[in-house]
């Protein structure tokens, strides 16, 4: 088993070597294919090798057009075949953090708790990877409370590490909460828009299975500045399905919070498992940088709706919108206190946004049902 994991390990890095190599010609290939279809003079950096590159152009197909990275073949299974999930905290953990350890395990379907005891890092991952384990869930904590989280896809990562914030366990919530389904959750990732935003998205979606449409259980990622929230919800659907001439009935859905909530942030990204030395760092946070860019969502223009109700065309929404005047944007800016106030019912405290949000993938799965 260790000559097996060290031979893999050899041929994973000898194919991220390769990568560098080869993207110096895949740019010189993607240079000249853009001067061919535009019909323009060939670049003077790629003049006598044209003849060379053309041979390779007419030979290539819909995968070898574009080059293969080390980073598609870490999730080359995702959705094929069902994630393997251990979970486990650091050493001698507090009452809260194992109840949060439960509550964690009964989000991924099929995943295994286990308790550290005194397993050391790297005898802990070797012992996943012996058990064809896909990911590992590491929760840490700070006097008795959840502070933070380390998701460490195997065999050769990545690795994100997050800082845990207002963590709310199922009995700590202001109504008692159902029974938890364990079926495949559906997911909403909101505000995932930019190159490590896309990045995390697809560390979190291998940690579940695909869902069934006719499951009732919803998961929320939602970003907002950075910082993602979580909610799990159950809907009930509306009994009956609405007939030729009946108006549909996807907005009379009822959403239930089963727990737990949390916010997690981001703060470094590694291109390699966690017993890894000398990994490459992907991104990381810099908090004391005098400006710090987003980095999961893309700037967004403000826009407004210009009245009326939103038209549906197929799975997309499609409203009529402008841009916001200087009066309307320095209102807004006034009213900030105002817009961030929270609903107070029994099934959530998500910001009115988020909540509509989450009404409004519900009701998309509900009308195309």
């Amino acid at each position: 088993m260790l000559r097996r994991n060290a031979r893999l390990r050899k041929e994973y890095l000898y194919k991220k070597a390769l990568e560098d190599r080869e993207a110096t010609t895949f740019d010189k290939k993607r240079k000249l294919q853009e001067a061919l279809d535009k019909n323009k003079a060939i670049p003077t950096e790629l003049k006598g090798e044209d003849k060379k590159l053309r041979k390779t152009l007419d030979l290539a197909d819909d995968r070898t057009k574009e080059q293969r990275k080390a980073i598609d073949d870490e999730y080359a299974f995702l959705g094929v075949k069902d994630p393997k999930v251990l979970l486990t905290t650091s050493r001698d953990p507090s009452s809260r953090l194992s109840q949060f350890l439960k509550e964690l395990r009964m989000l991924f379907p099929g995943a295994q708790r286990m308790n550290r005891g005194g397993y050391v890092v790297k005898d802990l991952m070797q012992l996943a990877r012996s058990h064809e384990m896909t990911d590992v869930i590491i929760v840490h904590e700070h006097r008795g409370e959840p502070d933070g989280m380390v998701v460490c896809h195997l065999p050769f990562g990545p690795t994100a590490y997050f800082g845990l914030s207002n963590v709310v366990l199922r009995h700590d919530l202001a109504e008692k909460p159902p029974t938890m389904s364990e079926a495949n959750p559906h997911l909403i990732f909101h505000g995932f828009t930019a190159k490590t935003g896309l990045r995390l998205k697809t560390i979190l979606q291998a940690l579940f299975p695909p869902a069934k449409q006719a499951g009732d259980r919803v998961m929320t990622f939602a970003n907002r500045r950075d910082v993602i929230h979580f909610r799990h919800h159950n809907f009930v659907r509306p009994k009956g399905r609405p007939g030729d001439g009946h108006p549909s009935r996807a907005n009379h859905v009822t959403l239930t919070e089963n727990g737990p909530r949390f916010a997690m942030r981001l703060f470094r990204l590694e291109l390699g498992a966690i017993d890894m030395k000398d990994v490459e760092v992907e991104w990381v946070l810099r908090p004391y940088f005098n400006r710090q860019k987003e980095a999961l969502a893309l700037p967004e223009v403000p826009l407004l709706f210009s009245g009326g109700a939103p038209a549906w065309r197929g799975h997309t929404w499609t409203p009529t919108l402008r841009r916001m005047t200087r009066d309307e944007i320095s209102g807004i800016a006034s009213n900030n206190t105002t817009r961030r106030k929270t609903i107070a019912t029994s099934s959530s405290s998500l910001p009115i946004d988020l909540i509509q949000l989450l009404q409004f993938a519900v009701n998309l799965e509900l009308r195309d049902a």
